[in-house]
């Protein structure tokens, strides 16, 4: 990475953005704190930037303070320059500059990544291993694989993401975790065949829409669908059960995950501890017969009691 760098006035007029920086929402309301911030106090900590030509200047780090610079019609903000990097070293300083940044919004970052790893390739001439993306973007391979899987969503949710992120942050719903684990939930009932390959995507707008009405409440409940898939791959829940709860969750507006899970995999795990339960029960009764024992009292009673459960089970399944 470039070593050289000074630190000088700069007027803001002869700044530009930098086309790299993965973060693409600047918010009003964080916009305007900074704006109060350095309308008071000024620029405390100074741009980054580095010189395209006489008089011309891109940020490498800085942009809100810019953005913030130009509104308040500041004549000079204080500036490191640096010499020019090439395109892959001015993405990955963009990568290493905000690494410790909790604000970058994931869709942008993916983007970026991916752009990252296509120079790299060019310049490897083989395609970038994940490592080496890990490596120049400063992020770990958990990280990178998970950029990825955002990139592979197919364009609406992408489009429906990056809509969401221009809204204000108290009136965003949609996140990229709820359409992540909801896709892949949806990608395990297809590969166990409990679920058309159209069915995946009616299953994650379905999903989308009942988070948005507030049916569903948690991000997490998606994790809720590969359950339902295993319970089917393992043989303890049919596909016959499994399609059933889906095909409700998928038309039904107000079933929701919660219900498909209670009324498929909590269903078999409550029937299969009744089942060891009423194993235990029975067992008891052969070795009270065994012993021969005579019925006391209260025993009677709970065996009358017993067998109105039983028939009143019964007929409730008839």
């Amino acid at each position: 990475m470039p070593v050289e760098s000074s630190v000088r006035l700069i007027d803001p007029a002869e700044i530009t953005r930098n086309p790299e920086n993965p973060r693409l929402i600047f918010r009003e309301d964080e916009l305007v704190a900074l704006e109060d911030s350095i309308a008071d106090q000024g620029i405390l900590v100074p741009l980054t930037v580095y010189e395209e030509g006489v008089g011309e200047f891109v940020i490498l780090d800085g942009e809100r303070r810019w953005r913030c610079a130009l509104k308040l019609g500041l004549t000079s903000v204080p500036a490191i320059v640096q010499t020019k990097p090439d395109e892959v070293t001015n993405i990955m300083m963009m990568f290493a500059i905000h690494k410790a940044r909790s604000d970058w919004d994931p869709l942008p970052t993916a983007m970026k990544l991916e752009k990252l790893g296509e120079i790299l390739s060019r310049r490897l001439g083989r395609d970038a291993k994940e490592s080496e993306i890990a490596a120049a973007a400063s992020l770990s391979r958990g990280e990178v694989r998970r950029y990825r899987n955002i990139i592979l969503l197919p364009e609406k949710y992408k489009d429906l993401l990056l809509a969401e992120l221009l809204k204000p942050r108290p009136q965003q719903k949609i996140t990229v975790d709820l359409v992540l684990e909801t896709t892949r939930g949806a990608k395990a009932l297809w590969q166990r065949s409990v679920i058309s390959d159209d069915q995946q995507w009616d299953l994650v707008d379905a999903v989308i829409e009942k988070f948005v009405a507030n049916l569903i409440q948690s991000t997490v409940d998606p994790r809720m669908l590969p359950r339902i898939a295993r319970a089917v791959e393992r043989g303890e829940l049919s596909l016959k059960e499994a399609r059933k709860v889906i095909n409700k969750l998928i038309d039904d507006p107000k079933y929701t995950i919660q219900d498909a899970f209670s009324h498929s995999v909590e269903k078999i795990d409550f029937e299969h501890g009744t089942e060891q339960l009423v194993d235990r029960v029975i067992s008891r009764f052969l070795e009270h017969v065994e012993r021969e024992y005579e019925l006391g009292g209260g025993l009677e009673e709970k065996l009358e009691a017993l067998l109105k459960a039983v028939r009143r089970l019964k007929n409730a399944n008839n």
